[in-house]
C-alpha cells in the first residue's frame, strides 16, 4: 500500500481465509527523497516520463517485497499491490494507480493482484472508496470506520442495511503540507497545530468547499486538493501554526459533519492520523456520546494494507470485491488485474 501522504510502502504479511485475518509480520519502507520529489510531482509529467516510472516503480515494489520475504520468512501464494495514487478523476471515466503489476511479478516471481479501482471506474463507480468491504467483512462489529490517511473517509451501514462510505476531507495530506512549511516531515502528536489559533475566515473558507455539499457517492483525489485546498493556504511559515491548528479544526468538524446523524455509537479510527493527539482530542469533544475506538499500532498502521491483501484474496476466488452502494457502480464487482498468472 502506497498512499498520498507519501509515508513511505507499507508491506503487509497476512494469512487470510474464510473465517478472517491474522497479521503476521508487517513494515514500512520510507521513500527516498528522490521518490517522494518524483511521486510529488509526476502528475505535470509527459506521458513518456510517467509510462517509465510506472515501470520502475513496479520493480521497486517488487525489491521492496522481496527485502520483506528476506525478513520475515515464509510461505507466500501472492501479492496484491494498490499503487500509488496519480490521477483520480472517476467523473471522466479515469483512475490511475502507478507501480506495474507485471514488473512486481519479474521480481518476486509471484502472481500479482493489482489496478483494483478501473473496473469499478468503468461501470460508472468512483472507484473509492475501496476499503469498505474490509471494514464489513473484518472490522464490522463497529457502527462505523474512520480512516486518518492523505484523506478521512468513513463507511457505515445505512438505516437500511447498506453499506455507505466516502471520502470526507484532506487531512495528512494537508497537515503534513503545511508541517513542512516548519521544517518537520508531519506535526508529531500535534503539538505545532495546538500551539496555533483558529483563524476563522479561513475556516469559513475551508467549510465552503463544494466538495462537502455533493451527494454521494464521492471521492478526493490529489488534484482535487491542489485545485481547491492548497489555494486556501498562505506558504508564509509565519502563518503555518494557525493553519495547522484552523485544519485541524476542519477535520474534525468535517468527519463530526459526515457521521452525524447516522445512529453511530462506536467508531473504529485508524491510519497515521490516529496518532496526532490533538486531532483526535478535537474530534472527541465534538462527538461525545460516541465511543472512539483505536485499534493496536499494527492495525492503526497497516489497516489498509490489510485489507488490499483481502481484495487480492477475494479477486483470487473470483469474489466481488467492491461495492457498488458504496463508489456508485451500476452493481458490485471483482476488480484487479492479475500479473504473472493466467486470468482466472
Amino acid at each position: 500500500m502506497s498512499g498520498t501522504s507519501l509515508d513511505g510502502l507499507d508491506v503487509a504479511y497476512c494469512e487470510i481465509d474464510e473465517k478472517g485475518f491474522q497479521l503476521l509480520a508487517a513494515e514500512t519502507y520510507p521513500y527516498s527523497k528522490d521518490w517522494t520529489r518524483v511521486l510529488s510531482t509526476l502528475e505535470k509529467a509527459t506521458a513518456y516520463e510517467y509510462a517509465v516510472i510506472n515501470v520502475r516503480l513496479g520493480h521497486y515494489f517488487g525489491q521492496m517485497v522481496n527485502r520483506f520475504r528476506q525478513e520475515h520468512p515464509g510461505p507466500c501464494d501472492a501479492v496484491a499491490s494498490h499503487g500509488h495514487t496519480i490521477f483520480h478523476q472517476p467523473q471522466l471515466g479515469m483512475t490511475a494507480q502507478i507501480g506495474d503489476g507485471d514488473s512486481i511479478a519479474a521480481e518476486t516471481g509471484l502472481p500479482v493482484v493489482f489496478n483494483f479501482r478501473t473496473l469499478d471506474v468503468a461501470m460508472g463507480g468512483q472507484g473509492a472508496p475501496l476499503v469498505p468491504i474490509g471494514d464489513l467483512l473484518l472490522f464490522g462489529q463497529y457502527d462505523a470506520c474512520l480512516n486518518l490517511g492523505g484523506f478521512s473517509n468513513v463507511s457505515y451501514d445505512d438505516t437500511d442495511g447498506t453499506r455507505v462510505a466516502f471520502d470526507i476531507c484532506p487531512c495528512n495530506m494537508a497537515l503534513n503540507h503545511l508541517a513542512r512549511l516548519l521544517g518537520q516531515p508531519y506535526d508529531k502528536n500535534g503539538q505545532l497545530a495546538r500551539s496555533g489559533t483558529v483563524d476563522n475566515g479561513l475556516l469559513a473558507r475551508m467549510d465552503a468547499l463544494d466538495y462537502y455539499r455533493h451527494p454521494l457517492p464521492k471521492s478526493l483525489g490529489k488534484e482535487w486538493f491542489v485545485r481547491n485546498f492548497i489555494p486556501l493556504l498562505n506558504d508564509d511559515p509565519s502563518e503555518a501554526r494557525n493553519q495547522l491548528r484552523t485544519t485541524v479544526e476542519h477535520i474534525a468538524r468535517q468527519i463530526t459533519w459526515a457521521i452525524k446523524g447516522h445512529s453511530i455509537n462506536t467508531l473504529l479510527v485508524s491510519g497515521g492520523g490516529t496518532k496526532n493527539k490533538f486531532l483526535m482530542a478535537r474530534l472527541q469533544s465534538l462527538i461525545p456520546g460516541c465511543k472512539i475506538t483505536i485499534p493496536s499500532d499494527e492495525i492503526i498502521d497497516y489497516k489498509e494494507a490489510i485489507i488490499f491483501a483481502l481484495l487480492g484474496y477475494l479477486r483470487l476466488n473470483q469474489q466481488n470485491n467492491c461495492l457498488g452502494s458504496v463508489t456508485g457502480a451500476r452493481h458490485d464487482n471483482c476488480g484487479g488485474d492479475i500479473a504473472g498468472l493466467p486470468q482466472v
